[in-house]
């Protein structure tokens, strides 16, 4: 049997199953009854429309213009519909991908198959999503950790987006309100002078108390315009992102048109104003490619090559084994040979990864180390001190009286 015949014989089970809710079973008749009141097209036809001939595209454009699309979320929502539909912490996002994993793995199974997946996805699409999960690309399954480890980072991410349009739609509406009032400053002078309630006198009168209210408040005038350009043109980070500030790590905790709230690492606040924020360098982690770490070490000087070499290969292959933790591509040097008894090494690696999940690079980093010094003790690799010279006097002690 072909592969497009098992999934369509898939197809077909997934249509008639029992397993199914009845509201997902009866909603593919109800999806085709003329008493519904609209038409609808499913995902399945519309991808088969969209990949043909013209004629095909063309009956894909009328099908948008005279009926709705159905797609498998909104299905999905209808059917679990409920009166709590967000989740709201990190201990509801564990407990909803347990749910998940129940619904999809087999009674008491550790692991959601291809096949469980087959019942939803085509086989393209399961390849697709399967690099999403930690393991699942080597072992071709998806284990119950890492299935919930990435819905708590899609929820972490959708917290962060969430935040980040919040934040964005308060500036906008604090920037609203202050163009609005030059703007209505501007409507009354005019309106003054068109209907000639007040004489050019009086305007320049006017307009000279502004500028001497705006010579006194110069300095707060040329912050809400440095804040505005930070905000709005430079923007160099989004609420969520770790970013480094003169030397401290620190999470976007929330943003204003004049300040901006961080979050050190003992989750004490920190307000910066942006008019501050603009003069500083500031690293961003989200936005970074992979990144990549250091670790120094010192080896006794007198290691043998051979044992170097061998040390290197069996980073090597440490490193080639972890594909989803680092990129093959890695280098060990010698920094300097000191006080010709130590060498001072490093070993220099690249996430897949860059560090705005700090955690999880500290635990990789700590992975490593351990690494190496499994690595050293099993190719006997040591430090051992230089011989100190000890200089003894002969001391008299029948002369010698313990000083009062």
């Amino acid at each position: 049997m072909g592969e497009a015949e098992y999934e369509e014989a898939h197809h077909r089970n997934l249509v008639v199953s029992r397993s199914l809710p009845a509201k997902l079973r009866e909603s593919k008749h109800l999806s085709k009854s003329t008493k519904a009141g609209s038409r609808r097209i499913d995902i399945e036809e519309l991808r088969k429309l969209s990949t043909g001939s013209a004629r095909s595209v063309k009956r894909l454009v009328n099908y948008v213009r005279s009926f709705g699309l159905s797609t498998i979320s909104k299905t999905v929502d209808e059917f679990g519909g409920t009166d709590q539909s967000e989740i709201t912490s990190e201990w509801e996002a564990t407990n909803f991908a347990k749910r998940i994993f129940r619904n999809v793995a087999k009674p008491g199974a550790k692991y959601i198959e291809e096949e469980d997946l087959m019942r939803f996805l085509k086989r393209v699409e399961i390849h697709t999503i399967f690099p999403l999960f930690e393991g699942a690309l080597e072992t071709g399954r998806i284990a119950k950790s890492a299935f919930q480890n990435w819905v708590v980072r899609a929820y972490f991410e959708r917290k962060s987006l969430a935040h980040s349009l919040n934040d964005t739609k308060t500036a906008v509406q604090q920037l609203h309100k202050l163009a609005s009032v030059v703007v209505s400053v501007i409507i009354i002078l005019v309106s003054l002078l068109v209907m000639g309630w007040a004489t050019m006198k009086v305007i320049v009168f006017f307009i000279t108390q502004l500028v001497l209210v705006g010579f006194m408040f110069q300095n707060t005038c040329k912050n809400i315009f440095e804040s505005i350009v930070f905000v709005f043109v430079m923007h160099p980070f989004d609420i969520g992102d770790r970013c480094v500030i003169d030397g401290v790590q620190m999470v976007v905790e929330e943003m204003n048109i004049l300040t901006t709230v961080f979050l050190r690492y003992d989750m004490e606040k920190i307000y910066y104003p942006n008019s501050v924020l603009i003069t500083k360098p500031i690293s961003n982690f989200y936005r970074s490619p992979e990144m990549c770490d250091t670790i120094d070490f010192t080896i006794d000087v007198s290691t043998p090559m051979e044992t170097i070499t061998a040390l290197k290969k069996a980073v090597q292959i440490y490193i080639e084994s972890k594909p989803k933790y680092w990129n093959p591509k890695h280098s060990m040097i010698v920094k300097e040979i000191e006080n010709v008894d130590k060498m001072k090494m490093a070993l220099c690696v690249q996430h897949t990864i860059n560090h705005q999940n700090y955690g999880e690079r500290n635990n990789r980093i700590t992975e490593l180390i351990l690494e190496l010094k499994k690595i050293f003790e099993h190719l006997g690799i040591k430090y051992h001190l230089l011989p100190q010279e000890v200089h003894l006097t002969q001391v008299n002690v029948s002369n010698w009286r313990m000083p009062l």
